[in-house]
């Protein structure tokens, strides 16, 4: 039975997670969503991370639990997941031609390390007209993906630049977190 519980249903997390060698077991926290318009978008993603880990480690203390959360920002303006055509639709035109950051933060937990820790890599956007908007939010990819967009998808035909980490920008910064988990003697199968 692993010993890594990973506090997220996402499929990118997942999916990476996976890719890189780690065995795991999900175990998605249900903890609110909802944080303090004040913060800045890197102690957003820190504190939804720390808070989706600690509710499952607290059932758990004998595994190590991850737990990540994203988020785009678009100057002070955090970007969340649009739940309509019309909020992607703003989202990616606020996007356009423009800078912007996309923030994960993480959490590990386990009974020897308590780690929280974010990345911010910024990604800069082509000039997007309508004719590529909206074919774009027609499509079911923007409505689970922070900031309405998914770089590992169609999303990634609006990316002129990425300075700093893209997996990152997918959902997890898989090498930070890999070096963070070998702390707690999770290794991936290839290093075992």
């Amino acid at each position: 039975m692993p010993s890594l519980l990973l506090a997220s249903q996402s499929p990118r997390r997942k999916e990476l997670l996976e890719q890189s060698g780690f065995s795991f077991q999900i175990q998605p926290s249900s903890v609110s969503e909802e944080i303090d318009q004040d913060l800045a978008p890197f102690e957003a993603v820190e504190e939804l991370a720390w808070r989706k880990a600690e509710h499952v480690f607290a059932e758990n203390k004998d595994k190590t639990v991850l737990g990540a959360d994203t988020i785009v920002a678009s100057g002070p303006t955090i970007l969340g997941k649009p739940s309509d055509k019309s909020e992607a639709r703003s989202m990616l035109r606020n996007l356009s031609g423009q800078s912007h950051y996309v923030y994960s933060g993480t959490a590990i937990i386990s009974r020897v390390v308590t780690k929280v820790f974010h990345v911010k890599t910024e990604v800069v956007f082509y000039p997007l007209e309508d004719k590529w908007i909206e074919p774009y939010i027609a499509t079911d990819e923007p409505y689970d993906k922070a900031g309405g967009y998914g770089i590992q998808g169609k999303g990634r035909l609006f990316v002129k630049e990425v300075h700093g980490d893209y997996f990152n920008v997918v959902g997890l910064p898989i090498a930070r977190v890999a070096r963070e988990l070998e702390k707690c003697h999770v290794l991936p199968s290839f290093r075992q």
